[in-house]
């Protein structure tokens, strides 16, 4: 059975509307966002637009699910090795991914933007932290304090990353959040 080939007419129009998009939310919320300042930005018309999705809420969710999907792939992927050099290159991969999509990164992690795809995200690395620290002779009743630290300091390592126009390299920011997780501030005083 043969896979069906994507027209790359709709692969264009499908990219340019999401970038369309993406520039608009680095300005305003996406309720102030109509169909017509899509099209105009992305100079097609709003047929066009409506035959691949039915207004600019779905537009945003299928960007967040593309985005969303891709960082589970990583984070599924993500085991806390006793060797630190492999979990380094497995989050340095994800800085890595971030920093190519850093744009849309910067957007849905922003104040502004709703708050689902955060949670979305939490929960995935509440899953992942929760898999680890079962193993280990952690009180349970603790167990989700940690969780919660370590995943929201996480976000908010990135966001910072993010906002002052990720300076430092990809496996700089890989190497503190493992470090931060793994033995807290005394890793680095």
């Amino acid at each position: 059975m043969k896979k069906e080939k994507v027209d790359r007419r709709v692969q264009y129009t499908k990219m340019i509307l999401r970038q369309s998009l993406i520039e608009l939310l680095e300005k305003n919320p996406i309720s102030k966002i109509t169909i017509k300042s899509i099209c105009e930005k992305a100079d097609i018309n709003r047929t066009t637009f409506y035959a691949h999705y039915t207004d600019q809420y779905d537009l945003l969710a299928q960007i967040k699910q593309e985005l969303f999907d891709d960082v589970s792939v990583y984070l599924t992927n993500f085991t806390f090795h006793e060797n630190e050099s492999e979990s380094v290159q497995l989050l340095n991969k994800i800085f890595e991914y971030i920093k190519q999509n850093s744009k849309i990164c910067s957007v849905l992690l922003n104040d502004t933007t709703d708050t689902a795809f955060h949670e979305q995200v939490m929960v995935i690395v509440q899953k992942l932290c929760m898999e680890q620290l079962t193993k280990k002779s952690f009180n349970q009743n603790i167990i989700n304090y940690i969780i919660s630290f370590a995943a929201t300091g996480s976000m908010g390592l990135i966001r910072k990353w993010l906002d002052t126009g990720m300076k430092e390299p990809t496996y700089t920011m890989a190497e503190i959040i493992l470090k931060l997780t793994n033995q807290g501030l005394t890793a680095f005083v």
